[in-house]
């Protein structure tokens, strides 16, 4: 399983890379099938609360999940998002 990165007009520091790693191999034990998980973080307005964005898209074989979700800190961001992306896989696999 591949995860990609991106900060998007900031810099990364390596301890969020690590957590994000750590989570996004948590999700992928839980869900074998995913192949890939792109991880989109950006500040969205710098002098204001809530203002940590994260976009979580999970591939799998003919499956695409997206979740947007923004908070006080990119590790809530990333947490919130991923509970919402593990949601809809669960729900996608009970249609199955």
């Amino acid at each position: 399983m591949n995860v990609n990165i991106q900060a998007i007009h900031f810099e990364i520091a390596d301890r969020l890379v690590e957590f994000v790693n750590k989570k996004c191999d948590r999700l992928a034990r839980r869900y074998p099938l995913i192949s890939d998980i792109d991880v989109n973080l950006r500040v969205v307005k710098p002098e204001t609360a809530m203002n940590k964005e994260a976009v979580v898209k999970a591939l799998a074989p003919q499956e695409e999940v997206v979740a947007t979700k923004v908070a006080d800190s990119f590790e809530e961001a990333v947490d919130l998002a991923l509970e919402a992306i593990e949601r809809q896989l669960e729900k996608n696999k009970d249609k199955k």
